[in-house]
């Protein structure tokens, strides 16, 4: 049996699913004239549903029901990584040098806006149906007891693998329920290692390793998964971690990221090279976020397989906010514009393009596909994108023997563990970058990588210089 490849316009596709996701497009062009109503300005980071994606037409769909609000709305989509995209939009609010009511979020960043003042409180108008929000997603819009935001779309780590890889190392395992741990991995991956292998394969699994937040978010899972209830901060920001449960967690990572399961070029990979690793067979297992399972079944089919990842995954996403600085008649319709952008048709028409929708009532009837009102009633009304481009779901719900990928993503979104909540989080993420380099970073010929105990030492010390507590 001959591996799968990818053919030419699928790798393509998921070379522009991985661009999408770390870069920006240009904002979109505001018409001109003097009887334009008031706007409504959205400014958030890459849509990586692609142009025309479904957070535009969502803004869309608000357009075109202007006769019952009075307002529009634009959205304005920030260049750059995440990183940079956070230190754009503090310094525009910070200096008042761009005029945006409302900002979407990444889930870390809310407590650091609203320790700042840049957000305000938000009242129940800006929020339909709150107990119907995934109660660990919900949980990321508040600080100091108080709601700032109201969840958008949401993310957490899930496990990719090839199907195909697993049937020509004969293994008997080619569907890989809940239950699987890292054991099970490794003895798969040995299986694979133990035949011929498939065309351009060379390690077991990968995942995002390079010095930025994927490597944060790894370190987090592996610390979670080794230390049960483990957290770096409290519910204030108060450093909670110590020594002995730093020294766990960082001795599960080096066994899970490891040779000779870890892809070596995983320490140096982003998002967009561990989807091409995959994708070009160079690894049998993958973890990934949500928003890579169309692209991935558009170009396996059968031969792919989803599941949870063993042990704790990281809960992501983005949620939406009113800035402080717009003005309270503005603010009331920028909460009205965010009940709309977040309830629960939204939602479903999150689900359907691709995204984690925050919402429980967007998992019901399991196989089906998720009826999406907002955006279909504006699309059918308007006229064709340019590019031809929509966001449209095209992997099914239901994969081999019965089981529901949306099951499976609300379940692991449910069970997900937080980044630590502190307005400090960008020092946190820095540290926790620069600690783990002692295990992923260059180091002189010769000389050994420091061990597990003296790496969560200095860690510890790191930590506790940065967070109160």
């Amino acid at each position: 049996m001959t591996a799968r490849r990818p053919t030419a316009a699928a790798l393509s596709l998921l070379s522009l699913l991985a661009l999408t996701s770390c870069t920006g497009t240009d904002a979109p062009q505001e018409p001109q004239g003097a009887a334009e109503p008031p706007r409504i300005v959205v400014a958030s980071g890459q849509d990586v549903t692609g142009k025309n994606g479904i957070r535009q037409q969502l803004i869309d769909a608000w357009n075109a029901k202007e006769g019952e609000h009075g307002y529009r709305a634009r959205l304005v989509e920030l260049p750059g990584s995440a990183d940079q995209q956070r230190s754009q939009l503090l310094g525009a609010l910070q200096s008042g040098g761009a005029e945006y009511d409302v900002v979407n979020l990444d889930v870390t960043w809310v407590p650091e806006f609203a320790d700042a003042g840049l957000i305000r409180p938000l009242t129940g108008a800006a929020v339909k149906s709150p107990g119907d929000i995934i109660p660990s997603v919900d949980r990321t819009s508040f600080w100091d007891g108080e709601r700032y935001a109201v969840p958008f779309n949401s993310d957490v780590g899930l496990l990719y693998y090839r199907k195909d890889h697993l049937r020509r190392a004969g293994t008997s395992r080619t569907e890989l329920g809940r239950g699987v741990t890292w054991d099970d991995l490794r003895e798969l991956i040995d299986a694979v290692n133990d035949r011929p292998k498939p065309k351009g394969y060379k390690d077991g699994w990968t995942t995002q390793l390079a010095a930025y937040e994927g490597r944060t978010v790894n370190a987090i899972e592996a610390f979670a998964s080794a230390v049960p209830g483990f957290a770096l901060t409290d519910q204030d920001g108060r450093y909670t971690a110590d020594e002995a449960q730093l020294t766990a967690g960082v001795t599960e990572l080096r066994e899970r990221t490891g040779s000779p399961y870890m892809l070596g070029e995983a320490a140096g990979s982003r998002e967009a090279e561990s989807l091409s690793a995959f994708a070009e067979g160079r690894t049998t297992f993958l973890r990934h976020w949500p928003y890579v399972y169309p692209a991935l079944y558009e170009t396996f089919k059968g031969d792919l397989g989803v599941t949870r990842l063993p042990g704790k995954a990281v809960l992501g996403g983005q949620n939406l906010a009113v800035t402080s600085s717009t003005s309270e008649q503005r603010a009331a319709k920028a909460a009205e514009l965010i009940a709309f952008l977040t309830d629960p048709d939204s939602e479903r028409c999150l689900l359907r393009a691709g995204f984690a929708a925050t919402r429980t009532s967007a998992y019901r009837a399991p196989g089906s596909t998720p009826e999406c009102r907002h955006a279909s009633a504006y699309s059918e009304s308007a006229s064709a994108s340019p590019t031809g481009e929509s966001a449209e779901l095209k992997a099914p719900d239901r994969l081999a023997g019965g089981v529901s990928y949306r099951d499976i993503l609300l379940r692991a979104l449910s069970e997900a563990v937080q980044r630590p909540r502190t307005p400090l989080y960008g020092a946190v993420t820095q540290t926790l970058i620069t600690e783990l380099d002692a295990l992923y970073g260059p180091r002189p010929a010769g000389a050994a990588r420091p061990g597990d105990a003296q790496v969560a030492k200095s860690l510890d010390e790191a930590l506790s210089k940065v967070l109160p507590g």
